[in-house]
């Protein structure tokens, strides 16, 4: 066991709980926008909702796997990497993804099938590659890690705000559209500014591990970002989809993992150090490989 994994990050069970509050209204601002053509619509094109479907949960998983065996990192920052993998698409990919000039429409569709499909996914991967790799095995049979428990949380900080902002967006389209324009982005503004206020509390513990996980983030939202672009390449789609589907593979919902790894693994260090570096960094690498790729001409098919 390294020095990081016996750090705890100091987040009070009040702070855990205004965390669920904004990742809930997050989610409920998202899920304003989404409406039940765009899950009809992967059902339409079934060949990219399987591309980017996969690449998110079942590649995405399994290069981070390989990444961890590869690397042999602290058990608690290969756990954190594994559970960000485990996590849907983040809730800035359909931004992300406009200023690409990607396929916003399939984002979006990917986002809400993503979503509910991670009420499910995302304990299950959690529980599987983390139980291949004995040294993150080893911490989720010590804090007996009940996979019920973890759905059910994912089911109330993103089921049921999905639930309800369709429900809303279908029912008052007009006074949705109205509140989504600003509920999203000062949600995710307050989302960014708790991360931060959360590391300032924490800067003994940053400052000292920080670059145990610096670079190891790096090359995963790398790897995240790169898979999910070969894997829409290998079956032959456009570079536009090409795109789309490796901004929802790379830009993961990092909060996610935050929560659980505050509400289940008691702050673990080089878990939470992860997630929050992840929270910050795939926003970064997101708007650079946009400004990128928004630029870029687009060749007619890959």
């Amino acid at each position: 066991m390294g020095e990081v994994d016996s750090v705890r990050l100091h987040f009070d069970q009040g702070s855990v709980g205004i965390l669920n509050i904004i990742l809930a209204l997050i989610m409920f601002g998202v899920a304003l926008e989404i409406r039940l053509e765009d899950f009809r619509r992967l059902l339409r094109i079934p060949l990219i909702a399987l591309t980017g479907l996969v690449s998110q949960f079942i590649l995405l998983p399994a290069v981070t796997f390989v990444l961890v065996l590869l690397l042999q990192p602290s058990p608690s920052i290969a756990l954190g990497l594994i559970l960000v993998a485990a996590c849907p698409g983040g809730n800035i990919s359909n931004f992300i993804t406009y200023l690409a000039k990607g396929n916003t429409a399939l984002s979006v569709s990917l986002t809400a099938v993503g979503t509910v499909l991670a009420i499910f996914m995302t304990p299950f991967n959690l529980g599987f590659w983390g139980s291949l790799y004995p040294p993150v095995a080893s911490i989720l049979h010590e804090v007996s890690l009940n996979v019920m428990e973890v759905l059910q949380a994912i089911f109330l900080i993103a089921g049921l705000p999905l639930a309800a902002g369709m429900y809303m967006g279908e029912k008052f389209p007009q006074l949705s559209a109205r509140i989504s324009k600003w509920m999203k982005p000062i949600s995710i503004l307050i989302f960014i500014g708790f991360v931060l206020i959360a590391l300032l509390n924490n800067l003994d513990i940053f400052t000292e591990h920080i670059h145990r996980v610096l670079l190891v983030v790096l090359l995963h939202n790398a790897l995240a970002l790169s898979s999910g672009f070969f894997a829409a390449r290998v079956v032959g789609l456009t570079f536009r989809d090409q795109k789309t589907i490796a901004i929802e593979t790379g830009i993961q919902n990092s909060g996610l993992g935050l929560l659980l790894i505050f509400s289940f693994f008691d702050g673990l260090g080089g878990a939470a150090l992860v997630a929050a570096w992840w929270g910050i960094w795939h926003i970064i690498s997101g708007l650079v490989i946009a400004s990128i790729w928004g630029r870029a001409a687009a060749p007619q098919v890959a």
